[in-house]
């Protein structure tokens, strides 16, 4: 009940700062419409940030995607529909953006394909960010299993991988992810199943493959 009047409460300030906006824009207040337009980024600029970094692994992509779906949104609020919440509206423009980020390092990566991947040197995203620490063994562990689901969650199609990432990383119901992707609810529920099916068949197989390369290696150690 607290969640569905704090959801509420966030579209009706959306919708009269959008309402503002449209008003100054009437009256050619441009310079203002655009300071109030400041209102939203603030409101949705975190959540939104979650959601691109869930797709692009990278924070400087994932700020840049944001940055460009803020203005493209801002340059087409007056064809946005009402009924739909700004979030939601906003989060379908920056997914496409996400989605042609990834197709553009995909690109880029072809073009040096010859070239050695070297390691990036980042720091892991979430390091940091609890109160309390775990010990370093846990902390290692821990992100192998983030880096090894990230790379399986790449291996899903485009579609499952975005039902995956909304109904589970941001806690979005199938009608919500169906109001965000466009997609009908039976399609996003079918892609849910399917992409559940398929990170679970995918794990499995790499907890196999390392138990392997675990076994050979003891036996090898002790037989060496």
């Amino acid at each position: 009940m607290a969640a569905a009047y704090a959801t509420g409460r966030a579209r009706d300030m959306d919708d009269a700062t959008i309402g503002v906006i449209e008003a100054m824009h009437a009256q050619g207040r441009y310079r203002e419409a655009h300071e109030s337009y400041g209102d939203l980024v603030r409101r949705h600029q975190s959540r939104a940030f979650r959601i691109a970094w869930r797709y692009l692994r990278d924070a400087a992509d994932a700020d840049e995607a944001v940055q460009d779906a803020f203005v493209r949104a801002y340059l087409y609020l007056p064809s946005f529909r009402r009924e739909m919440p700004f979030d939601l509206w906003l989060n379908r423009i920056l997914i496409n953006r996400c989605l042609d980020g990834i197709k553009t390092r995909r690109r880029r990566e072809q073009l040096v394909a010859t070239t050695p991947e070297a390691p990036s040197g980042k720091r892991d995203f979430w390091e940091g960010v609890a109160d309390s620490r775990p010990s370093p063994e846990e902390q290692l562990l821990r992100r192998e299993r983030r880096q090894q689901l990230a790379g399986l969650l790449a291996r899903l199609s485009a579609r499952q991988r975005s039902v995956l990432m909304l109904s589970h990383c941001e806690g979005l119901t199938s009608p919500e992810v169906s109001a965000l992707t466009g997609w009908n609810t039976s399609t996003v529920r079918v892609h849910l199943f399917r992409g559940l099916r398929n990170l679970r068949a995918f794990l499995r197989a790499a907890d196999a493959a390392r138990a392997r390369a675990s076994r050979k290696a003891y036996q090898e150690a002790k037989t060496g």
